[in-house]
């Protein structure tokens, strides 16, 4: 009988640099972060430190937005959503720390537009597990 494989778990600082590596050269410098709780926040709070210039940081929690909502309820855990900055013509750069099926970001999309409506909104994420439900890249 052959033993399972295992698959080493990547390196998360090392796969953050890389991802702020890359922002840095396509990010507008008005660009605001916005990390989607619970992972997206430290993740957001990291890139803010990382990025060379200023960007402003808030959080968004899509425990209510979600189209799953009515099956699963809510998760133990909420949190506030806090955007220090208006929404509404912002470039916003939205937060995870894994994609898989695109739920959450749709969650978060439909909650940013409840603030304003966006100039643009880009996605950044640690982890890209594919197995995506919506059509989010």
């Amino acid at each position: 009988m052959k033993p399972p494989q295992t698959q080493a778990l990547p390196d998360a600082e090392a796969t953050l640099v890389a991802l702020a590596t890359s922002m840095r050269e396509e990010m507008a410098p008005d660009a605001k972060l916005v990390g989607i709780y619970s992972g997206g926040a430290w993740l957001a709070d990291r890139l803010g430190e990382l990025l060379p210039a200023n960007h402003p940081v808030g959080y968004i929690d899509v425990s209510f937005y979600r189209d799953d909502y009515g099956k699963k309820g809510l998760h133990g855990k909420v949190a506030t959503t806090t955007l220090p900055f208006e929404v509404g013509g912002g470039r916003i750069v939205l937060i995870d720390d894994v994609l898989f099926t695109g739920r959450s970001v749709r969650a978060a999309i439909n909650e940013l537009f409840d603030y304003g409506r966006p100039a643009s909104i880009e996605l950044a994420v640690l982890i890209d597990r594919g197995g995506r439900e919506l059509p989010i890249e």
